[in-house]
């Protein structure tokens, strides 16, 4: 099945320009990938399926204006989320400086006004507040949560794309408000009211 039967299938509606980004997207990743060595997907079926891994979350999210991801890599789910929700202000935060150079490459050949790439570790980010925060495949989730306390504000939620290691995770999460949403081996932590954590 490809990538925009998928998308349509799961309830995303995205406009045709938006689903055109995401093809342009993954070619340019492709490209890149062949000489960069930017993620360990490396045929078109594996890049497809972490974009509809990075964007799936669409479901059940609300609307958000300012977005954090804290180690984007070659995008995911940074960037994939930043061509979707372009009313959404995206600094995506990436130290490895290939992964920065095509991140900033795929925003100014992409047109998207609304992204930010930092070329830096999390803490060396200036500290405000976001509406979302979201990491993927980086760290354990109360390391994640530690990194995220200098962007969370009263209207915070945290979004972490885990795998089965999330179960235990989770344990220690007592003041947490939060939702597990699983689709395949993928599990959506979802942290609501963050500042509680």
């Amino acid at each position: 099945m490809n990538l925009k039967r998928r998308i349509e299938e799961a309830g995303i509606d995205l406009p045709e320009e938006t689903l055109e980004r995401l093809e342009d997207f993954k070619q340019h990743l492709m490209k890149w990938n062949r000489i960069h060595n930017l993620t360990g997907a490396k045929t078109v079926p594996a890049v497809e399926e972490q974009i509809f891994d990075s964007i799936y979350p669409l479901v059940f999210l609300p609307p958000c204006d300012t977005l954090l991801d804290i180690g984007t890599g070659a995008g995911f789910p940074g960037m994939v989320l930043a061509i979707a929700m372009p009313d959404t202000e995206c600094t995506l935060c990436e130290p490895l400086h290939k992964r920065a150079s095509f991140l900033g490459f795929i925003a100014r050949e992409l047109g998207l006004e609304n992204v930010t790439v930092e070329a830096k570790r999390v803490d060396a980010l200036e500290p405000r507040p976001y509406d979302l925060v979201t990491s993927r495949a980086v760290t354990d989730t109360p390391t994640l949560i530690e990194w995220s306390g200098p962007f969370i504000g009263r209207q915070t939620h945290l979004l972490f794309y885990k795998g089965e290691h999330v179960f235990d995770e989770v344990k220690s999460l007592t003041h947490c408000d939060y939702e597990l949403i699983t689709r395949d081996k993928r599990n959506y932590l979802w942290i609501k009211d963050a500042f509680k954590c």
